[in-house]
């Protein structure tokens, strides 16, 4: 059988990923330099049966796609930075109301509508703190085409499997950069679908089985009636007051995530065998950070990389332990540290964390990297 090889940039591999997951609905707002998301799914959805809508915002955007979801579909939305501010307050709605979706995030230079054209890594902390109040949180951010493909498909189980809104926080360098990278065929693919109740049981909305934090759920229009709300609510989804009710409901959500932490977190670690130094990237900075590595090491200097490929729940007990082992850290990112402190963070003291970041549209270059490495030997 013929190979499926295709040269595509990372928004077009996102688009493949996320309609070998199964997508059948998008909806958004165009926005650079995210827009060959929309543009795709414009084209390709209506092939089989799915459905685009442009939006007349970003908050539009999500709410459509929250309420395709409800109707057993699933469902994506794409954005950048502003965006994604928009995003907010729906995106706690779906983790209350524990609605599956993922919302794409190809970042670019900010704060406001900053440099549309450019790389930027400014949105981590939005990601995991951007909507108010706690909430679990996931998100995924890749470092090539082909990983881009694997996350959004990775993206759409998780958000199945945990019942909640999943982030795939991409840049513009993975989002427009072009790879060839194989379209594996649909059976090669691993799918998860939501649970749901079965067809003449008794539905109760947020109601658990013992030894189970995730419902099962019915999609509207197959017969079962249940509310949708994003007030605290009770096992019917109706609106409570009850702090006890409350209680049981946001501890139940956040153990959705922290109690499956080896489910969800993943991370590429190279050259850690006997590294001594580290440098810790990301997203498109980790290819920079790949290729100082392999310098270093060049010149006999023990330097390995380890490389977040989940950023929320942070890898944190991996980097803990690695701040044990070595001398010194560096974080490579696009913006003022704002992983650098969730590293400093993890590690506790056992070792100097530093940073090696800007945030004015310009990429960091291997040359900058192996400089900043160089200023601790």
């Amino acid at each position: 059988m013929a190979k499926n090889v295709k040269f595509l940039q990372g928004n077009e591999a996102c688009v493949e990923g996320a309609l070998a997951a199964g997508m059948k609905f998008y909806s958004g707002y165009p926005i650079t330099p995210s827009t060959e998301i929309a543009e795709l799914s414009a084209e390709k959805l209506p092939k089989i049966g799915g459905k685009f809508i442009q939006m007349e915002d970003e908050i539009a955007g999500i709410a459509a796609a929250i309420g395709a979801a409800l109707t057993g579909v699933k469902a994506m939305t794409a954005t950048s930075g502003p965006g994604f501010s928009l995003k907010q307050e729906n995106i706690g709605y779906a983790a209350l109301a524990e609605v599956p979706l993922v919302i794409v995030n190809v970042q670019r230079g900010g704060p406001s509508t900053g440099l549309p054209t450019s790389p930027g890594q400014g949105d981590v902390m939005q990601a995991k703190w951007g909507t108010h109040g706690d909430h679990p949180v996931i998100c995924l951010t890749p470092d090539s085409v082909k990983e881009t493909f694997d996350l959004t498909v990775r993206a759409f189980n998780l958000a199945e499997k945990y019942r909640t809104p999943v982030i795939l926080l991409t840049d513009e360098i993975t989002g427009h950069m072009r790879e060839k990278i194989e379209i594996p065929e649909p059976s090669e693919v691993e799918v998860f679908n939501r649970v749901k109740p079965e067809p003449g049981s008794e539905y109760v909305a947020y109601r658990v089985e013992e030894g189970d934090i995730v419902p099962k759920m019915a999609s509207f229009g197959e017969g079962f009636r249940y509310h949708v709300t994003g007030l605290m609510h009770d096992e019917t989804g109706f609106p409570s007051n009850s702090t006890k009710n409350a209680d049981v409901l946001i501890n139940r959500i956040m153990a959705k995530v922290e109690n499956n932490l080896d489910d969800i977190i993943d991370y590429e670690e190279m050259f850690m065998e006997d590294a001594e130094y580290v440098i810790f990237s990301y997203g498109g900075t980790a290819r920079t950070a790949k290729a100082a590595v392999k310098t270093l090491r060049s010149e006999g200097i023990k330097v390995g990389l380890f490389r977040p490929i989940t950023i929320w729940p942070f890898p944190e007990a991996r980097i803990n332990e690695i701040g044990g082992k070595v001398k010194d850290i560096l974080v490579a990112e696009l913006n003022f540290g704002q992983l650098k402190a969730e590293v400093e963070r993890s590690v506790a003291g056992k070792c100097p964390v530093r940073l090696c970041g800007k945030a004015n549209g310009e990429v960091l270059t291997p040359e900058e990297l192996v400089r900043a490495f160089r200023e601790v030997l």
